[in-house]
């Protein structure tokens, strides 16, 4: 069985969230600095199966692609020049920054660990990552 991979792509860190093998329920996997991701998705495609990947689009309210799309495209672009047999679908990730640290409320973290950026990238790379299953089942 494989897995999908999802990604809260930044200009200084990635969050990755990655499913089951079932393709269930989305997990938190880590948080990567932006020039090592690649590197990274390298070694994790080594050691286990994955079908696809999840990268979220951020979007406006008015459903025009946001400023940081364009470097989201790039490293599309350069992911889908290292893994070409890799598919890969974009989600609409507005909001989910917001919703990590809502989440971090309700699940008690403390204030000060709720300033962690990594933190939120990860929890953030998770919720696009269940939407995105939330959504294959629709």
């Amino acid at each position: 069985m494989s897995r999908i991979i999802a990604l809260d792509y930044g200009l200084k860190r990635v969050g990755i969230a990655v499913t089951d093998p079932s393709k269930i329920i989305a997990n938190s996997l880590t948080t990567i600095e932006t020039p090592k991701v690649l590197d990274f998705l390298a070694d994790y495609f080594a050691k286990e199966k994955v079908e696809l990947m999840v990268i979220g689009l951020p979007k406006q309210m008015n459903n025009t692609l946001s400023e940081s799309a364009p470097a989201i495209t790039e490293f599309v672009a350069k992911f889908r020049q290292r893994f070409p047999e890799m598919p890969v679908e974009y989600a609409d990730e507005r909001f989910t920054s917001k919703l990590a640290v809502q989440a971090m409320v309700l699940g008690g973290v403390k204030k000060m660990d709720r300033r962690n950026k990594s933190l939120i990238d990860t929890i953030s790379a998770t919720i696009i990552l269940q939407s995105y299953l939330e959504s294959m089942q629709r």
